[in-house]
């Protein structure tokens, strides 16, 4: 984690979510960034499980076959964790030299993470510092579940080179495409499947970040349980398409925004956790911009901004990227595209100057 790539190797960028696997690969061609490959591939229902791997083989054949059928010929990749085994924090320490603060770095760490010390993979990035004072960015993940990402990419004959934090990628492909300015403060929004990651950024400092337990399957499983559709129905409804033949016609938005409801309450207490933890004079949240497949729900981005009352977008992950219509599908490139945020952030490692 936070670790940087030599950026003389390309990365292939790896986001193993719930429900799909995503691969992107970026190159240089002289100051710009070109997509070289990308590659996207649902999984089984139930292979990944409360963000743990239960079908290491699945998982595995997936990646492989992504790799195949893309002709993606780099093998290093780097891929990103996330959940309630990963825990983020920013910490205000004593000041103390670079070799001290690596010394005892797990010590302070210690009173932070619910987890023993032993049982986790800790790393930290300075990102202040006054005459009395650091201001330290830590991440800390189980080693258990980094384990499980590790394997699952090595039986496809990969190799994994990084491991990231999912809501620090979604940042890396943020600054990369956005170029925030200092004081702008911007609220990341990545809604998968079953997890939702949180960033909140002033300029590129990330200020707060937190993983919540709600995505884009709660809306799947309460239009299945409440109109008593399959799965495949209900994720067709989500999409916005119309009640199949033989249901009882009923509106469907007021089971939509149940779910929105949820996922509104999970950003609220964000923005509390925020308020309450930054220092005075750190601004308002100016805008949301939202990526993951939960964000292809129609009419979600006006939901979360009449709720907030700021500015609510799309996450465009590759709006300083040039892609080669010839080589890849607008209309494709269309439909992926909200979902590939992180995959990107986790490609940029391989280029980055």
């Amino acid at each position: 984690m936070f670790k940087r790539s030599s950026g003389k190797k390309n990365l292939v960028g790896l986001d193993i979510g719930s429900s799909s696997v995503k691969a992107v690969e970026l190159g240089r061609k002289g100051a710009n960034l070109q997509l070289l490959n990308l590659g996207f591939e649902n999984l089984q229902t139930d292979t990944i499980v409360d963000g743990q791997i239960m079908e290491l083989n699945n998982v595995s054949n997936v990646i492989a076959h992504i790799f195949s059928e893309h002709q993606i010929r780099t093998n290093r990749v780097a891929a990103g964790v996330s959940g309630h085994s990963v825990i983020v924090k920013n910490i205000v320490l004593p000041q103390m030299s670079t070799e001290e603060l690596q010394e005892s770095f797990s010590w302070h760490a210690e009173e932070h993470i619910p987890f023993d010390i032993a049982d986790v993979n800790l790393d930290y990035e300075l990102t202040g510092k006054s005459s009395e004072t650091l201001h330290v960015l830590m991440a800390a993940c189980k080693s258990d579940k980094i384990a499980n990402v590790k394997q699952a990419i090595q039986l496809a004959g990969k190799q994994p080179v990084i491991i990231d934090v999912d809501a620090f990628a979604l940042q890396n492909c943020y600054e990369m495409n956005y170029q925030p300015k200092a004081g702008e403060v911007v609220a990341l929004l990545n809604i998968g499947a079953a997890t939702m990651n949180i960033n909140i950024l002033n300029g590129s400092r990330s200020v707060f970040a937190r993983d919540a337990s709600v995505g884009g399957s709660q809306y799947t499983s309460l239009l299945q349980k409440e109109l008593g559709l399959s799965f495949e129905q209900a994720e067709s409804i989500k999409r916005g398409m119309p009640l199949p033949e033989g249901v009882e016609p009923r509106p469907i938005q007021p089971i939509i925004e149940t779910v929105s409801e949820t996922l509104a309450l999970e950003m609220k207490k964000t923005v509390d956790f925020y308020r309450a933890t930054v220092q005075d004079g750190e601004g308002s949240i100016q805008k949301i911009l939202i990526a993951g497949g939960g964000s292809k729900l129609p009419g979600l981005a006006e939901f979360l901004g009449n709720r907030f009352e700021i500015p609510v977008e799309v996450f465009d992950p590759f709006r300083q990227i040039e892609v080669d219509g010839r080589k890849f599908d607008p209309d494709y490139m269309r439909e992926i595209v909200p979902e590939m945020a992180v995959a990107v952030g986790l490609a940029l490692r391989g280029v980055e100057a």
